[in-house]
């Protein structure tokens, strides 16, 4: 079946852009410019990937609540912000929501198909079946592929992709050291930076300690990167 994209944007010369180079890498691409007529296709048949503006016409959160509905109905849709809005906090809003992507206009139409290219890979893979994906690393700790849920001593943690693919790296060699190149590799984003990597760090611990306040498996190396602890 053809790969289908969702493109929400309220400016008609950008959403047309976006179809035309989509399309022309072989893409079925359903277009909409406000968030009632998506949140009507989305609730019908869901696509394989949705890229969203976040300002839709006099809706200022529009994509973000459509974002929400997608993620209600599915875990694993890669969704991709693009937006003239280029605040922290909205950026750690789209993390909360689990987008996939952020990225600030205007927007290279090169490295948007990129993007696509590697997002729709990475579904792909997540949703071919594996056999003996739940991975216990130790008596506390608990990972599902499938799922991409981790639990804490029998107590599951709200993690975003990002965040669930950094632990799952870090506790899958519990002691080997990961760089900070192999953990931005880990991420599958574009730009990212040692202080953004520190950043879901301090939120992955975070969460941890709010169910275990004395966590301390995740062990900072100085000016390397981050280890998970060995028993």
């Amino acid at each position: 079946m053809p790969t289908t994209i969702a493109v929400v944007e309220d400016d008609a010369d950008q959403r047309d852009t976006y179809v035309d180079v989509l399309i022309a890498n072989g893409y079925v691409v359903n277009a909409y410019a406000d968030k009632p007529s998506a949140q009507s296709a989305f609730r019908t048949a869901l696509p394989d990937l949705a890229i969203l503006d976040i300002m839709l016409g006099q809706d200022m959160d529009g994509g973000f609540d459509l974002c929400m509905e997608l993620r209600n109905q599915s875990q694993t849709v890669p969704v991709i912000f693009i937006t003239a809005r280029d605040s922290d906090i909205d950026r750690i809003s789209s993390q909360r929501m689990m987008a996939w992507d952020y990225i600030t206009k205007p927007v290279s139409l090169a490295f948007l198909v990129a993007r696509v290219h590697a997002l729709l890979s990475i579904a792909t893979h997540l949703q071919s079946p594996v056999p003996n994906t739940t991975v216990l690393t130790t008596n506390e700790l608990d990972i599902d592929e499938n799922s991409m849920s981790i639990q804490w001593r029998g107590q599951r943690l709200n993690f975003t992709l990002t965040e669930f693919q950094i632990v799952e790296s870090l506790a899958r060699r519990p002691g080997h050291v990961k760089t900070y190149d192999a953990l931005i590799d880990v991420t599958r984003q574009g730009l990212v930076e040692k202080n953004t990597i520190n950043g879901y760090i301090r939120r992955i611990r975070s969460k941890f300690r709010e169910i275990d306040t004395a966590f301390n498996r995740i062990q900072t190396v100085h000016g390397t990167g981050y280890k998970w602890a060995q028993d």
